[in-house]
């Protein structure tokens, strides 16, 4: 199996007339959750702004069935001020679409299904929505989220199994199970692993069955960064990818990016953060899920690649630079040699692991640091893998760290 996908995804091949980049969220929230708007207005936002495909992926539900929610639990769930969220829909969506009723004293408003509000936004070659859920479950109150993007029926989670790690194997088998019955290819991305300290390097590395996750979420509580005594996202990658070419000889996981939005008035977990661009034959279910699947996308919070390739032995990259704005790209990788030692650390009062795993620097370290919009550089063959990170001069709109700049992120390549 790891040699079929290593066959797969050995070589990123440069752009053809015959694929196309699309943009797309996979990380959305709305009120069929915890969201605080209607689909059709999350949907609306997305599509106005030229994303080419959108998948909401709400907490153990699908988009399918009847839901009423009362009025005033709406409201609630909005901190900005201005107009209320009713008012908002009414004035986008019309009265007549908008459809309530009186219960027990309380007005409640119906939450529309995707059967219903998706042929409003569907357009053939323009813009798809995608069936999504975001699978959440937990070991001893660890969170352990995951979405499952072209889902065709709702799965409800496993909980407290053996380990975290069993919890997380046997949700993706549950996907794995639908989407070899149905013959539909579906794809998973296990979300934030630093929300609430819930995930360690060594979790996502050991489970093989996943080949994603989320290199960039934009939810500003998700611990992106990390600190002084646990790993952020970037060298959470690069550890899991160490070990699993190096002790699990499996495959790498390929990053994702996301927004994680729930907000969509103006608070803090807010739409537009991080994406990912698609390079697919045409902006369809199926192909843009197995166009991830052979690792052909790459994650973005905000620059954009016209290319990017590894053929004869050399990556290039081709970045859209804008006027007045500077590109840094890092090479990032692990060396075969490489110092494999580890330390232990103890953590605070509350983290799910009591003991973490320090790294070093060996593994994820800087092979080199490139400047401008056009990338040329070739490995010495003496890599486990490489990937780039981009990083603009140009602050991102709306950051959810400090001193956030946008960036974009390739996927491991070079390795066997």
């Amino acid at each position: 199996m790891h040699r079929l996908l290593a066959l797969l995804f050995l070589t990123v091949l440069p752009a053809s007339a015959e694929t196309k980049w699309f943009k797309g969220n996979t990380h959305t929230h709305t009120l069929w959750s915890d969201g605080n708007d209607f689909a059709e207005m999350v949907i609306d936002w997305y599509k106005q702004r030229g994303y080419d495909f959108l998948a909401l992926s709400d907490h153990n539900i699908l988009q399918a069935k009847e839901v009423w929610m009362d009025v005033k639990a709406v409201e609630k769930r909005r901190k900005a001020l201005g107009k209320t969220t009713m008012e908002k829909y009414r004035a986008l969506f019309g009265d007549a679409w908008v459809i309530t009723r009186e219960k027990d004293g309380s007005t409640e408003v119906r939450l529309r299904e995707m059967r219903e509000y998706a042929p409003k936004f569907d357009e053939p070659g323009k813009f798809l929505l995608v069936k999504a859920e975001e699978i959440s479950a937990s070991f001893n109150k660890a969170p352990i989220h995951m979405n499952a993007v072209n889902l065709q029926e709702e799965i409800q989670p496993l909980k407290d199994l053996t380990s975290i790690q069993e919890t997380m194997r046997a949700n993706l088998k549950l996907v794995a199970e639908q989407s070899k019955r149905l013959g539909v290819p579906i794809f998973t991305h296990i979300n934030h692993p630093n929300f609430r300290w819930a995930l360690t390097a060594d979790d996502l590395a050991a489970v093989t069955e996943e080949n994603f996750f989320e290199i960039y979420n934009g939810h500003p509580m998700i611990e992106w960064e990390g600190d002084e005594l646990r790993d952020g996202h970037e060298k959470i990658w690069d550890i899991a990818n160490t070990l699993r070419l190096t002790q699990f000889k499996a495959a790498p996981l390929f990053g994702v990016g996301t927004d994680d939005s729930h907000h969509y008035h103006g608070e803090e977990s807010s739409p537009g953060r991080g994406w990912v661009m698609v390079r697919a034959e045409k902006l369809e279910a199926n192909a843009l899920t197995e166009a991830m699947k052979r690792g052909d996308f790459y994650a973005s919070s905000g620059v954009t690649l016209d290319d990017v390739s590894f053929t004869g032995g050399k990556l290039r990259i081709q970045i859209r630079a804008e006027p007045g704005v500077t590109y840094t790209t890092v090479i990032r990788g692990t060396l075969k040699g490489f110092d494999a030692t580890t330390t232990e650390v103890t953590t605070p009062k509350g983290d799910f692991h009591p003991v973490r795993k320090r790294y070093s620097d060996d593994i994820g370290k800087t092979l080199a640091t490139l400047t401008g919009p056009v990338i040329e550089w070739t490995p010495s063959g003496n890599e486990f893998y490489f990937r780039a990170s981009i990083t603009s001069s140009k602050p991102h709109p709306n950051p959810s760290i400090k001193d956030q700049k946008e960036m974009a992120w390739t996927q491991p390549m070079g390795w066997r």
